[in-house]
């Protein structure tokens, strides 16, 4: 039995996939080593094998552990700031490639999906849903904006009565309905990617937290009873890295994030909700997202705690959140509850680089991460395989440290939250 297992949630209970791997107990060599099997690193893993390397995944805990088995499960394109915020940042020519990488992620997702088979609820269409006019109008330039970077014919916006017909809630005054995104089951994604991972030859060791990196020209990443010798290293363990690498850490905070599930619902009521089936994420700084799993529960996610404490009352913070959405649930039975970490950047974009010559990372996706971290092993794969144009393009990203450093991030980030929030609730 592993020793750490998969958080208490609808998906580790609906799982697919219950087995466990063996703990690295010996000292081996890999073309690449890669630290942490949730998205990231299995992205990484299945594009590095495409291109012939051999490759050895360390995972902590188990695959999926962390935000990949346990977030919203919403395939959302672009980034956690939109495309026109990082052209201001990186000039027109870097801006237009982000723009052309803002919708790749998805596209990444349904192709790994239908080229292994995995078997993770996948449905299209996902939905941005505006709360007050103002947020209508930001929705209606970001239709724009993704239009003129080329996501044509994915986009249709929706006024009140249209919003009406996609979700059965009074709270909408209209939104955005993007065709090309969807969602999944994240945890079966993951255990999914993990088994192809290993059909194509590469290998995962669970139980197995690194607890050092040697650098040099061939790195050794050393676990508590073995380690791997490699020709590149990938730290891919965003969130839940716990110090293991001090120079990724000053700028960049773990955030807790809370979901709830309710009871089957039935098809009735289900249908009811969202007869659409698509996935829902308001448009507030400190955003509420939903959609129904594949067997009609209800899954509501929101709330964010600052510094990744877990809350005591999870059931509290949300079950609040979804009745103010659907108030026809009160008499609703809340079945899973769980919390997971994200990993934020002050800048809300992710950070991507190299340590010496041979260390790759990603991390900080920001609340954007299922799409992101599959285009960021794209994009880390082919680095490593010597085409780092677009590697380059995100390590150029400019990032700060956290004003006040560690000490004073959180309150920092929660005083941001609540001025962000009060313009929400005033619409201004």
């Amino acid at each position: 039995m592993a020793s750490v297992p998969h958080a208490e949630s609808y998906y580790a209970a609906s799982a697919n996939d219950k087995v466990e791997r063996s703990q690295l107990t010996q000292d081996i060599d890999s073309d690449v080593c890669i630290i942490g099997a949730g998205y990231t690193g299995l992205s990484t893993a299945l594009h590095l094998l495409e291109l012939g390397f051999s490759v050895t995944i360390l995972e902590a805990a188990r695959v999926g552990w962390g935000a990949s088995g346990r977030n919203g499960g919403q395939i959302v394109n672009s980034f956690s700031r939109d495309i026109d915020s990082i052209e201001k940042t990186v000039g027109k020519q870097n801006g237009k490639l982000f723009g052309e990488m803002a919708f790749e992620g998805s596209r990444i997702i349904k192709s790994l999906i239908a080229k292994h088979n995995i078997d993770c609820d996948l449905k299209d269409g996902g939905v941005f849903a505006a709360i007050n006019p103002k947020q209508m109008k930001h929705l209606e330039a970001q239709k724009s904006l993704w239009e003129k970077h080329g996501h044509m014919g994915h986009l249709e916006l929706l006024d009140g009565n249209d919003i009406e017909g996609v979700v059965d809630s009074k709270r909408y005054v209209g939104g955005l309905l993007d065709k090309s995104g969807g969602h999944i089951h994240p945890l079966n994604l993951a255990l999914g990617e993990a088994k192809a991972v290993e059909s194509l030859g590469g290998q995962i060791f669970e139980d197995s937290a690194v607890v050092k990196v040697e650098q040099g020209d061939n790195p050794k990443v050393y676990t508590e009873k073995g380690s791997v010798k490699a020709k590149f290293v990938v730290v891919a363990g965003n969130a839940y890295l716990n110090g293991l690498m001090p120079e990724l850490q000053a700028k960049s905070m773990p955030c807790g994030t809370q979901v709830i599930t309710t009871e089957p619902l039935g098809d009735e009521l289900a249908n009811q909700l969202l007869p659409q089936d698509y996935c829902v994420e308001d448009c507030n700084y400190l955003l509420d997202y939903f959609r129904l799993s594949g067997d009609k529960r209800l899954i509501y996610g929101g709330g964010v705690v600052y510094g990744a404490r877990d809350p005591a009352d999870i059931e509290a913070i949300i079950r609040p959140k979804m009745l103010q959405t659907f108030p026809q649930l009160e008499d609703v039975k809340i079945d899973y509850t769980w919390t997971g970490n994200f990993l934020l950047t002050l800048s809300r974009l992710p950070q991507v680089g190299r340590i010496g010559d041979n260390i790759y990372y990603s991390q900080g996706c920001s609340g954007h991460g299922v799409t992101y971290t599959h285009l960021a092993g794209k994009i880390l794969a082919d680095a490593i395989h010597g085409q780092a144009t677009r590697f380059d393009a995100f390590a150029s990203l400019p990032h700060y440290p956290f004003p006040g450093g560690h000490i004073l991030q959180v309150p920092f980030s929660a005083i941001g939250a609540w001025y962000y929030t009060m313009r929400d609730k005033l619409g201004v």
